[in-house]
């Protein structure tokens, strides 16, 4: 009898983590040893949300400066992750200890009491170095905050076509990255209006592209903010796992997680961000101040395999502006008074 789509889909999940047991096992051999690598991550003045992820890493190389001579994507997916490995996360003192996933992620809510703004937590695995992580602690008061898209909305990397996607992704040096213009001014402008503004880039991109979207954000003067990424990869029942539930399901956890805040929601008309910002409006029309979608430029959008198409919203409860930039979308949440205009 034929094997079923899932049963070969459970199947090729096996491999690949048979795949990285054995890349592991070498590693190991070879005198390397795991490290945990921290995300910024997010919380209240009661629990923080602990993202990183354990791996082995190749030796990176200095420049002159001292600074990490800069990466080409590639290298981003040469560490070798450790699924399962025991992690020790440390807050003000009080260590925690939680066990990384099959990928060798890391993501705990643990209880904390902790100020508003950024704080450090430390990890260490195998009695390794403790390696320092942030988490932006979010105020009582606060009541906006941003969720932001990255791959075509503050990148520009026409995602969807394969073909460019792994040459964005594998490649491509990260000082050729572009921003999209007048993203990083709308963004700051947000964070400056709305003291104490969790920023958090939600994208269906890889955690293994973290270090670098970090270099990039901070090179190109983007406001600081926690990621949620993903892992790409087969599940038990997929041969990658889902980008749109990754966003959908993240939505959902930060809608509950601070009841509060209204989030403004920026993204793209080139993959799925105007359907699924649409549904979570509709289902948790509190949770929302506005939606931003930045339009691809024509050039854009046949890279990226077309628009999807956007919904009509002129009869939404919250406001919904689009414009093919960060300077006409600040114009936009100007003109709706989402951001305040200059004098």
């Amino acid at each position: 009898m034929p094997r079923s789509p899932r049963a070969k889909v459970l199947w090729f999940a096996r491999l690949e983590y048979r795949f990285h047991a054995w890349r592991e096992h070498r590693a190991r051999a070879r005198g390397l040893r795991p490290s945990a690598t921290g995300f910024p991550g997010y919380g209240t003045e009661e629990w923080v949300r602990v993202l990183g992820r354990v791996l082995i890493t190749p030796p990176v190389k200095r420049t002159s400066t001292g600074e990490f001579a800069s990466l080409r994507g590639w290298r981003s997916f040469a560490a070798v992750p450790v699924g399962s490995a025991k992690v020790t996360v440390t807050i003000e003192g009080v260590p925690h200890e939680i066990v990384a996933d099959r990928g060798g992620v890391i993501d705990a809510k643990l209880p904390a009491t902790l100020p508003p703004g950024w704080q450090t937590v430390t990890m260490t695995v195998e009695g390794s170095e403790p390696t320092e992580t942030r988490v932006f602690i979010v105020g009582t008061d606060v009541r906006f905050g941003v969720v932001s898209d990255v791959d075509d909305t503050v990148m520009v990397t026409a995602l969807p076509r394969p073909l460019l996607a792994a040459w964005n992704s594998f490649v491509l040096d990260e000082h050729a990255r572009q921003p999209v213009p007048g993203m990083a001014v709308m963004l700051e402008r947000l964070s400056r209006e709305h003291p104490g503004t969790p920023v958090i880039y939600l994208s269906t991109g890889a955690w293994n592209v973290a270090p670098t979207l970090t270099r990039f954000l901070r090179r190109h003067l983007f406001p600081s903010g926690s990621f949620l990424l993903t892992d790409w990869g087969p599940t038990h029942d997929r041969w990658f796992r889902s980008g749109r539930a990754h966003k959908e399901s993240n939505l959902r956890r930060i809608a509950a997680e601070f009841p509060n805040v209204k989030w403004l929601l920026v993204g793209d008309d080139g993959q799925h961000d105007d359907a699924i910002y649409t549904q979570f409006a509709i289902d948790h029309p509190d949770s929302v101040a506005a939606v931003a979608i930045r339009r691809l430029s024509p050039a854009e959008a046949v890279l990226a395999g077309g628009r999807t198409v956007v919904d009509d919203h002129s009869a939404a409860d919250v406001p919904w502006v689009s414009e093919s930039d960060g300077a006409g979308l600040l114009e936009r949440l100007e003109a709706v008074g989402v951001i305040t205009r200059d004098a």
